[in-house]
C-alpha cells in the first residue's frame, strides 16, 4: 500500500477547497481517485459540511458550546460513581455511571446530563442486579474527564484543571448535587428528650457524603465552603471518610438547592 506524505494531502485539500474536481486533483498529484475522495469526505466531515449524520464536535478540541451546569453535575457523578472504560472490542471509550434502582429520578437526571453534555453521542442504560449503568460513548471523553488514569481514584491524585475549576466555581450547587447523588445521602436522625416530665421524640435531617479519596473529599468540601454550608468530618475507623452537614441553617440551604434522592 502506498503511503502519501502529509504535504501531498494538504496540497490536495487546498485544491479541493478551491473548487477543483476529485479526478482533476488525482491526475495532478498522481494519487488514486479513491484516496482523493476519502480525503475530501474526511475534510468535509471535520468542518460539519457532510449531509446526514452530524460531525461530533468536542467543547475542548473544537470549541463547541458546553452546558456548564450539566457538566458540573456530570463531573461530580463521574468522580463519585463513574468510570471511563476502553474495551478492546470497541473503538470508542465509554463513560459509565452506576445508578441504584431505588432512585429512578437520579437515573433520569444522569442520562439527561449525559445527553446535554454530549448531544451528538449515543447514551444507553445497561441493566444490572439492583442497578443500571448509564453509559455514553465518545472519542472525546479523555478531553472532558482528564482525571481518568490507571488504578482506582483513591489511589491516584485527583485535581481539576483550570477550565474545570472555573466551571465548578460558577456552578457549585450542581457540583454538590452530583456528589450527593453519587456517594451521598440525606437522612433523618431522631432522638428523645424528657420535657416537663414527658418523653418526646425529635427528628432532624442531615446530609452525608462518603468517599475514600482525600482529594475528592476536598473538592466536595471546597464547594460547600463556596456556598456557605457548614460541615464537619465524622469519626470513623474505616478507610472511607464521611463529611456531615448537620447545622439547621446549612441543612435548610442544602434542602433548598439539593434535597433528598428520588
Amino acid at each position: 500500500m502506498r503511503i502519501h506524505d502529509t504535504a501531498v494531502r494538504q496540497q490536495a485539500l487546498t485544491r479541493l477547497r478551491a473548487g477543483a474536481k476529485n479526478a482533476e486533483v488525482a491526475r495532478a498529484l498522481n494519487v488514486p481517485l479513491g484516496t482523493i475522495s476519502y480525503w475530501r469526505h474526511v475534510d468535509r466531515a471535520a468542518r460539519g459540511e457532510c449531509p446526514g449524520r452530524p460531525h461530533r464536535l468536542c467543547p475542548r478540541c473544537h470549541g463547541r458550546a458546553l452546558d456548564e451546569a450539566a457538566y458540573a453535575y456530570l463531573l461530580a457523578l463521574y468522580l463519585g460513581d463513574g468510570h471511563l472504560i476502553q474495551h478492546a472490542a470497541h473503538r470508542v471509550p465509554s463513560l459509565m455511571i452506576t445508578c441504584d434502582d431505588h432512585w429512578p429520578g437520579l437515573m433520569d437526571a444522569c442520562e439527561a446530563a449525559m445527553r446535554t453534555v454530549f448531544p451528538d453521542n449515543s447514551v444507553c442504560r445497561v441493566s444490572k442486579k439492583g442497578c443500571h449503568n448509564v453509559k455514553v460513548y465518545s472519542k472525546h471523553l479523555w478531553c472532558m474527564f482528564p482525571q481518568h488514569g490507571p488504578g482506582k481514584k483513591h489511589e491516584r491524585p485527583i485535581a481539576l484543571e483550570g477550565w474545570q475549576q472555573g466551571i465548578v466555581e460558577h456552578h457549585p450547587w450542581e457540583f454538590i448535587r452530583g456528589f450527593i447523588h453519587s456517594d451521598g445521602c440525606r437522612i433523618t436522625n431522631w432522638t428523645t428528650r424528657t420535657v416537663a416530665g414527658e418523653r418526646k421524640r425529635y427528628e432532624y435531617p442531615r446530609y452525608f457524603f462518603t468517599n475514600t479519596s482525600a482529594d475528592i473529599l476536598r473538592l466536595y468540601t471546597a464547594a460547600l465552603d463556596r456556598t456557605g454550608v457548614a460541615w464537619k468530618h465524622t469519626r470513623q475507623s474505616r478507610a472511607a471518610k464521611t463529611v456531615s452537614v448537620a447545622k439547621r441553617d446549612s441543612v435548610a440551604l442544602m434542602d433548598q438547592h439539593i434535597g433528598p434522592k428520588y
